[in-house]
Protein backbone atom coordinates (compact mmCIF):
# COMPACT_ATOMS: atom_id res chain seq x y z
CA UNK A 1 0.00 0.00 0.00
CA UNK A 2 2.85 2.47 0.55
CA UNK A 3 4.86 1.78 -2.56
CA UNK A 4 1.41 2.41 -4.25
CA UNK A 5 0.78 5.66 -2.35
CA UNK A 6 4.30 6.64 -3.09
CA UNK A 7 4.03 5.95 -6.91
CA UNK A 8 0.67 8.15 -6.93
CA UNK A 9 2.59 10.86 -5.40
CA UNK A 10 4.77 11.02 -7.40
CA UNK A 11 2.55 11.03 -10.33
CA UNK A 12 0.61 13.56 -8.97
CA UNK A 13 3.33 16.14 -8.78
CA UNK A 14 4.34 15.41 -11.96
CA UNK A 15 1.44 16.32 -13.53
CA UNK A 16 0.97 19.37 -10.94
CA UNK A 17 4.05 20.48 -11.83
CA UNK A 18 3.44 20.22 -15.66
CA UNK A 19 0.07 22.06 -15.14
CA UNK A 20 2.04 25.15 -13.47
CA UNK A 21 4.62 25.24 -15.61
CA UNK A 22 2.33 25.45 -18.55
CA UNK A 23 0.28 27.86 -16.57
CA UNK A 24 3.29 30.31 -15.57
CA UNK A 25 4.19 29.98 -19.35
CA UNK A 26 0.95 30.87 -20.64
CA UNK A 27 0.80 33.88 -18.15
CA UNK A 28 4.24 34.86 -18.92
CA UNK A 29 4.47 34.85 -22.59
CA UNK A 30 1.90 38.03 -23.39
CA UNK A 31 4.10 40.21 -21.25
CA UNK A 32 7.16 38.62 -22.46
CA UNK A 33 5.82 39.42 -25.84
CA UNK A 34 5.50 43.10 -24.94
CA UNK A 35 9.00 43.42 -23.37
CA UNK A 36 10.06 42.28 -26.42
CA UNK A 37 8.13 44.66 -28.67
CA UNK A 38 8.95 47.59 -27.17
CA UNK A 39 12.49 47.49 -28.11
CA UNK A 40 12.09 46.34 -31.82
CA UNK A 41 11.83 48.98 -34.64
CA UNK A 42 8.07 50.12 -35.37
CA UNK A 43 8.86 49.58 -38.77
CA UNK A 44 10.01 45.67 -38.05
CA UNK A 45 6.57 45.15 -36.21
CA UNK A 46 4.43 46.41 -38.98
CA UNK A 47 6.27 44.02 -41.30
CA UNK A 48 7.03 40.59 -39.79
CA UNK A 49 4.83 41.16 -36.41
CA UNK A 50 5.62 40.52 -32.94
CA UNK A 51 8.06 38.26 -32.16
CA UNK A 52 10.32 36.87 -28.64
CA UNK A 53 13.13 38.50 -29.28
CA UNK A 54 13.46 42.03 -31.12
CA UNK A 55 13.82 41.21 -34.88
CA UNK A 56 15.27 44.83 -35.41
CA UNK A 57 16.65 46.44 -31.87
CA UNK A 58 15.72 50.11 -30.98
CA UNK A 59 14.83 52.08 -28.34
CA UNK A 60 12.55 54.41 -31.13
CA UNK A 61 9.47 53.65 -28.48
CA UNK A 62 10.86 54.63 -25.04
CA UNK A 63 12.74 57.80 -26.91
CA UNK A 64 9.11 58.85 -28.14
CA UNK A 65 7.74 58.54 -24.45
CA UNK A 66 10.36 60.34 -22.95
CA UNK A 67 10.18 63.00 -25.48
CA UNK A 68 8.70 65.02 -23.15
CA UNK A 69 10.48 63.97 -19.73
CA UNK A 70 9.10 66.96 -17.71
CA UNK A 71 5.24 65.97 -18.59
CA UNK A 72 5.79 62.10 -18.02
CA UNK A 73 7.38 62.80 -14.84
CA UNK A 74 5.16 64.80 -13.35
CA UNK A 75 2.46 62.52 -14.64
CA UNK A 76 3.84 60.00 -12.25
CA UNK A 77 4.37 62.43 -9.98
CA UNK A 78 0.47 62.59 -9.86
CA UNK A 79 -0.22 58.68 -9.92
CA UNK A 80 2.34 57.69 -7.18
CA UNK A 81 1.01 60.87 -5.08
CA UNK A 82 -2.53 59.72 -5.34
CA UNK A 83 -1.95 56.01 -5.44
CA UNK A 84 0.11 56.19 -1.86
CA UNK A 85 -1.88 58.91 -0.02
CA UNK A 86 -4.84 57.10 -1.41
CA UNK A 87 -4.05 53.88 -0.20
CA UNK A 88 -2.66 55.01 3.04
CA UNK A 89 -6.11 56.60 3.64
CA UNK A 90 -8.14 54.16 2.24
CA UNK A 91 -6.76 51.36 4.71
CA UNK A 92 -7.24 53.52 7.49
CA UNK A 93 -11.15 54.19 7.46
CA UNK A 94 -11.31 50.49 5.30
CA UNK A 95 -9.97 48.94 8.63
CA UNK A 96 -11.76 51.06 11.10
CA UNK A 97 -15.17 50.41 9.61
CA UNK A 98 -14.26 46.78 8.93
CA UNK A 99 -13.39 46.84 13.08
CA UNK A 100 -16.40 48.47 14.20
CA UNK A 101 -18.55 46.70 12.02
CA UNK A 102 -17.89 43.56 13.24
CA UNK A 103 -18.35 44.36 16.54
CA UNK A 104 -20.97 42.45 18.45
CA UNK A 105 -21.94 45.22 20.79
CA UNK A 106 -22.09 47.82 18.56
CA UNK A 107 -26.20 48.46 18.61
CA UNK A 108 -26.37 50.07 14.80
CA UNK A 109 -23.72 47.64 12.88
CA UNK A 110 -26.31 45.36 11.04
CA UNK A 111 -28.11 49.49 9.53
CA UNK A 112 -25.10 50.73 8.72
CA UNK A 113 -23.63 47.23 6.95
CA UNK A 114 -26.97 47.03 5.05
CA UNK A 115 -26.28 51.26 4.25
CA UNK A 116 -22.94 49.99 2.77
CA UNK A 117 -24.33 46.92 0.65
CA UNK A 118 -27.00 48.38 -0.56
CA UNK A 119 -24.67 50.79 -2.60
CA UNK A 120 -23.12 47.61 -3.89
CA UNK A 121 -26.37 46.99 -5.91
CA UNK A 122 -27.97 50.12 -6.14
CA UNK A 123 -26.45 53.58 -7.26
CA UNK A 124 -26.90 57.43 -7.67
CA UNK A 125 -25.37 56.66 -11.58
CA UNK A 126 -22.63 59.17 -13.18
CA UNK A 127 -24.57 62.31 -13.24
CA UNK A 128 -25.37 62.60 -10.12
CA UNK A 129 -21.84 61.90 -9.19
CA UNK A 130 -20.62 64.41 -11.41
CA UNK A 131 -22.62 66.87 -10.61
CA UNK A 132 -21.73 66.30 -6.53
CA UNK A 133 -17.98 66.09 -7.28
CA UNK A 134 -18.26 69.64 -9.79
CA UNK A 135 -21.07 71.66 -8.27
CA UNK A 136 -21.37 71.04 -4.61
CA UNK A 137 -18.05 69.56 -3.92
CA UNK A 138 -15.98 71.79 -5.69
CA UNK A 139 -13.09 69.60 -7.04
CA UNK A 140 -12.76 70.38 -10.26
CA UNK A 141 -8.75 70.39 -11.19
CA UNK A 142 -7.75 70.11 -7.40
CA UNK A 143 -5.89 67.23 -6.40
CA UNK A 144 -8.19 65.93 -3.85
CA UNK A 145 -10.68 64.43 -6.42
CA UNK A 146 -7.91 61.86 -7.50
CA UNK A 147 -8.08 60.46 -3.93
CA UNK A 148 -11.50 60.88 -2.31
CA UNK A 149 -13.97 58.94 -4.55
CA UNK A 150 -11.77 55.55 -4.09
CA UNK A 151 -11.23 56.00 -0.36
CA UNK A 152 -14.14 53.55 1.19
CA UNK A 153 -15.05 50.88 -1.63
CA UNK A 154 -18.06 49.04 -0.32
CA UNK A 155 -16.46 45.49 -1.68
CA UNK A 156 -13.49 46.55 0.41
CA UNK A 157 -15.18 47.23 3.39
CA UNK A 158 -17.17 44.27 3.94
CA UNK A 159 -14.21 41.92 2.82
CA UNK A 160 -12.16 43.88 5.74
CA UNK A 161 -14.84 43.20 8.44
CA UNK A 162 -15.29 39.50 7.30
CA UNK A 163 -11.43 39.26 7.29
CA UNK A 164 -11.01 40.87 10.90
CA UNK A 165 -14.34 38.82 12.47
CA UNK A 166 -12.28 35.66 11.42
CA UNK A 167 -8.78 36.67 12.21
CA UNK A 168 -9.58 38.64 15.53
CA UNK A 169 -11.27 36.24 18.43
CA UNK A 170 -13.41 37.65 20.23
CA UNK A 171 -11.78 36.65 23.43
CA UNK A 172 -8.81 38.69 22.27
CA UNK A 173 -10.76 41.85 22.96
CA UNK A 174 -12.49 41.24 25.96
CA UNK A 175 -9.16 40.50 27.25
CA UNK A 176 -7.76 43.79 26.25
CA UNK A 177 -10.53 45.28 27.73
CA UNK A 178 -10.22 43.53 30.96
CA UNK A 179 -6.02 44.65 30.98
CA UNK A 180 -7.59 48.31 30.34
CA UNK A 181 -7.46 48.88 26.91
CA UNK A 182 -9.58 51.25 25.30
CA UNK A 183 -11.52 50.74 21.58
CA UNK A 184 -8.40 52.60 19.87
CA UNK A 185 -5.88 50.61 20.96
CA UNK A 186 -7.35 47.39 20.70
CA UNK A 187 -7.96 48.88 17.21
CA UNK A 188 -4.13 49.74 16.70
CA UNK A 189 -2.42 47.58 18.81
CA UNK A 190 -4.34 44.35 18.58
CA UNK A 191 -6.54 44.49 15.67
CA UNK A 192 -4.24 46.22 13.00
CA UNK A 193 -1.81 43.70 14.03
CA UNK A 194 -2.85 40.18 13.28
CA UNK A 195 -5.57 41.76 10.04
CA UNK A 196 -2.09 41.87 8.25
CA UNK A 197 -2.81 39.40 5.61
CA UNK A 198 -6.13 41.26 4.85
CA UNK A 199 -4.67 44.81 4.70
CA UNK A 200 -2.42 43.69 2.28
CA UNK A 201 -5.10 42.29 0.01
CA UNK A 202 -7.26 45.45 0.28
CA UNK A 203 -4.13 47.37 0.08
CA UNK A 204 -3.47 45.77 -3.14
CA UNK A 205 -6.83 46.54 -4.56
CA UNK A 206 -6.45 50.05 -3.60
CA UNK A 207 -2.91 50.77 -4.94
CA UNK A 208 -4.15 49.00 -8.27
CA UNK A 209 -7.32 50.95 -8.61
CA UNK A 210 -4.99 54.23 -8.09
CA UNK A 211 -2.37 53.52 -10.22
CA UNK A 212 -4.63 52.45 -12.96
CA UNK A 213 -7.13 55.38 -13.08
CA UNK A 214 -7.78 57.02 -15.72
CA UNK A 215 -11.29 58.11 -15.99
CA UNK A 216 -11.26 60.58 -12.96
CA UNK A 217 -8.57 62.76 -14.86
CA UNK A 218 -10.80 62.48 -18.06
CA UNK A 219 -14.15 63.66 -15.86
CA UNK A 220 -12.74 66.31 -13.41
CA UNK A 221 -8.83 67.32 -14.09
CA UNK A 222 -8.77 70.05 -17.31
CA UNK A 223 -4.95 70.67 -16.16
CA UNK A 224 -2.22 68.77 -18.00
CA UNK A 225 -0.04 69.58 -14.91
CA UNK A 226 -2.41 67.47 -12.94
CA UNK A 227 -3.12 64.52 -15.46
CA UNK A 228 -2.27 60.94 -14.20
CA UNK A 229 -0.45 58.63 -15.79
CA UNK A 230 -2.63 56.65 -17.63
CA UNK A 231 -4.29 59.41 -19.15
CA UNK A 232 -1.40 61.11 -19.96
CA UNK A 233 -0.25 58.74 -21.94
CA UNK A 234 -4.12 57.57 -23.19
CA UNK A 235 -3.68 61.39 -24.88
CA UNK A 236 0.10 60.31 -26.12
CA UNK A 237 -1.83 57.24 -28.39
CA UNK A 238 -4.71 59.08 -29.45
CA UNK A 239 -2.71 62.18 -30.81
CA UNK A 240 -0.18 59.88 -32.66
CA UNK A 241 -3.34 57.48 -33.76
CA UNK A 242 -5.05 60.89 -34.89
CA UNK A 243 -2.12 62.07 -37.03
CA UNK A 244 -2.06 58.46 -38.45
CA UNK A 245 -5.29 58.64 -39.43
CA UNK A 246 -4.84 62.31 -40.92
CA UNK A 247 -1.80 61.51 -42.85
CA UNK A 248 -3.53 58.34 -44.33
CA UNK A 249 -7.07 60.13 -45.24
CA UNK A 250 -5.28 63.13 -46.82
CA UNK A 251 -2.38 61.67 -48.85
CA UNK A 252 0.20 63.13 -46.84
CA UNK A 253 2.89 61.23 -45.04
CA UNK A 254 2.26 62.67 -41.01
CA UNK A 255 2.73 59.35 -38.93
CA UNK A 256 5.51 57.92 -41.24
CA UNK A 257 7.77 58.37 -38.83
CA UNK A 258 6.19 58.10 -35.72
CA UNK A 259 6.66 54.83 -34.14
CA UNK A 260 3.17 53.97 -32.72
CA UNK A 261 3.21 50.53 -32.33
CA UNK A 262 6.47 50.02 -30.57
CA UNK A 263 5.35 53.13 -28.60
CA UNK A 264 2.43 51.36 -27.34
CA UNK A 265 4.45 48.41 -26.03
CA UNK A 266 6.73 50.95 -24.02
CA UNK A 267 4.14 52.98 -22.51
CA UNK A 268 3.02 49.53 -21.33
CA UNK A 269 5.87 48.67 -19.60
CA UNK A 270 6.05 51.76 -18.23
CA UNK A 271 3.07 51.51 -16.97
CA UNK A 272 3.14 48.40 -15.22
CA UNK A 273 6.29 48.25 -14.21
CA UNK A 274 6.70 50.05 -10.74
CA UNK A 275 3.19 48.36 -9.65
CA UNK A 276 4.93 45.20 -10.38
CA UNK A 277 7.47 45.74 -7.48
CA UNK A 278 4.71 45.84 -5.04
CA UNK A 279 3.67 42.52 -5.05
CA UNK A 280 7.00 40.51 -3.70
CA UNK A 281 6.44 43.16 -0.36
CA UNK A 282 2.40 41.53 0.10
CA UNK A 283 3.38 38.25 -1.08
CA UNK A 284 4.34 36.85 2.21
CA UNK A 285 0.88 38.54 3.44
CA UNK A 286 -0.95 35.92 1.06
CA UNK A 287 0.49 32.77 2.26
CA UNK A 288 0.11 34.31 5.83
CA UNK A 289 -3.56 34.51 5.13
CA UNK A 290 -4.05 30.74 3.41
CA UNK A 291 -2.41 29.90 6.70
CA UNK A 292 -4.67 32.06 9.54
CA UNK A 293 -7.52 29.70 10.60
CA UNK A 294 -5.66 26.31 10.10
CA UNK A 295 -4.27 25.87 13.41
CA UNK A 296 -6.63 26.43 16.61
CA UNK A 297 -4.62 26.21 19.72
Amino acid sequence: MKIKDDSYMKWFRLIAFVVILATTVACLFPFLLIISASFTQNEAIIRDGYHLIPTVFSFEGYATVFRFPKQVLTAYGVTTFATVVGTTLGLFFMTMAGYVLQRRDFKYRNFFAFMIYFTTLFGGGLVPWYILITKYLKLTDKIEVLILPGLMTPFLIILMKNFIRSAVPDEVIESAKIDGANDFTIYSRIVLQLSMPGIATVGLFLALHYWNDWFTSSLFINDTTKYQLQYYLYNVINAMSFIAQMGSGTGVSLGSDMPTESTKMAMSIIVTGPILFLYPFVQRYFVKGLTIGAVKG
